[in-house]
């Protein structure tokens, strides 16, 4: 497994990014793990999302908030300062086990759960694939599946707007049971952790043999340019 050790300052090439890397593991069998957090607040919606049901484009209009859609499942998350985000592409060669989704959850969350609960945070697994702390969601994740590998993503609040969050999504329209229909300000929390500590756990957590020392800066700048970057697909449902 390589480690990336990106930010890029385009939330579009950001998001690129993760794909490019599930592309280089399907035609290489590489692995990675990437952490990276955006300078800018930005929404980001599910790949099947449908934008108004799910995103204040009012609040964001006015407040010149980006909204952009990732190329993995579930629901709207805002992301920027305070929120750390991993990535993390597994082989399916090499974990056939993958094939399965809930194996997949399972898999990435028991791992990440352990990074943090060795920081004392007492985190569980809650719903399909949230992350929470008391009953409150620091933690929400993804993902994409090809035949040979996957793209399995998520978020870390640990200095997040809760309140930005709040003005910027709208109630989901379908929510785990344990949620109990509380608004984002009563639902979400942040991990009671500084950023060092977080990013240390997490990559302690995904030993990896070696940085990369090259990232796919090509078919990076092509998925921007044909998916991230357009409104054709941001808008597209």
């Amino acid at each position: 497994m390589k480690f990336v050790d990106l930010s890029l300052p385009d939330v579009a090439a950001n998001l690129a990014l993760d794909e490019a890397l599930l592309d280089e593991a399907v035609s290489s069998d590489d692995e990675f793990f990437r952490l990276w957090e955006s300078e800018l607040p930005a929404v980001i919606i599910g790949r099947a999302s449908k934008i108004e049901e799910e995103v204040n484009l009012a609040y964001c209009e006015e407040t010149h908030l980006p909204v952009f859609r990732r190329c993995s499942g579930g629901l709207s998350v805002v992301i920027g300062p305070g929120c750390l985000m991993y990535s993390v592409i597994l082989s399916k060669r090499q974990n056939p086990a993958l094939d399965v989704i809930d194996h997949c959850h399972e898999f990435v969350l028991d791992r990440i759960r352990s990074a943090l609960n060795g920081l004392s945070l007492n985190v569980s697994i809650s719903g399909t694939s949230d992350l929470t702390v008391d009953g409150q969601k620091c933690s929400g994740n993804s993902l994409r599946s090809k035949q040979e590998a996957i793209l399995y993503h998520g978020t870390l609040l640990y200095d997040a707007s809760i309140s930005q969050i709040s003005r910027s999504l709208r109630m989901p329209p379908r929510s785990p049971d344990y949620r109990e229909k509380r608004t984002h300000d009563e639902f979400l929390t942040n991990l009671a952790v500084d950023r060092d500590s977080l990013w240390t756990a997490l990559k302690q957590a995904w030993p990896c043999q070696e940085a990369a020392e090259e990232w796919p800066r090509h078919r990076t700048e092509q998925l921007v340019i044909e998916k991230y970057g357009a409104k054709d697909w941001t808008y597209a449902r």
